[in-house]
């Protein structure tokens, strides 16, 4: 079941579709997540929303400004291994680095996360920040994901070379 709705205290996760691939865009290449998430090209994102199943769904970020107004700031996405033997979920965020340190991702985590457990009946969700972004990991951390251990040269920067990421994960008792 894709929820094409979650709400949260401060944000709305909304189901995103083909309309929303330019500001997806625009935010996964903007200075303080780019360095995070490398650049990804319109005709990637466009790809990526138009593929929602059973196991991947990706979700603008929504939060509500003055006198009604809504401004997308990020995005969330899942992915889901339903191999009975591994079941699990994974999740990805980006938000603009206007709205880093103000809670924004710990409301759009959790919501996601509560949705994951609740509806879908995950027990473990994982995410893996690189290593040295501290501010993600201890975003994460403030959830209840716990460092799993380190992916050695688990992905490649806008520098071309590997880099080190953090597996963590949680489990569904251990949310906050």
């Amino acid at each position: 079941m894709i929820a094409e709705e979650l709400r949260g205290d401060r944000v709305v996760l909304r189901l995103a579709g083909p309309a929303d691939a330019g500001i997806l865009t625009d935010i996964v290449n903007s200075p303080g997540v780019v360095e995070w998430w490398n650049e990804h090209p319109y005709d990637e994102i466009l790809e990526d929303v138009s593929a929602s199943d059973e196991t991947f769904v990706l979700y603008r970020i929504d939060l509500a400004g003055d006198e009604g107004s809504v401004a997308t700031v990020g995005l969330i996405q899942y992915s889901r291994e339903l191999d009975p033997q591994y079941v699990h979920a994974g999740i990805d965020i980006a938000v603009l680095a206007a709205h880093h340190r103000r809670g924004v991702a710990t409301d759009a985590i959790r919501t996601l996360a509560r949705h994951l457990v609740d509806d879908l009946g995950h027990h473990r969700i994982v995410i893996d920040p690189a290593a040295d972004n501290t501010v993600a990991i201890a975003c994460y951390s403030s959830l209840g994901f716990r460092p799993v251990g380190i992916m050695r040269r688990y992905e490649r920067g806008r520098d071309g070379t590997f880099h080190d990421g953090l597996l963590m994960d949680l489990l569904a008792d251990e949310l906050r």
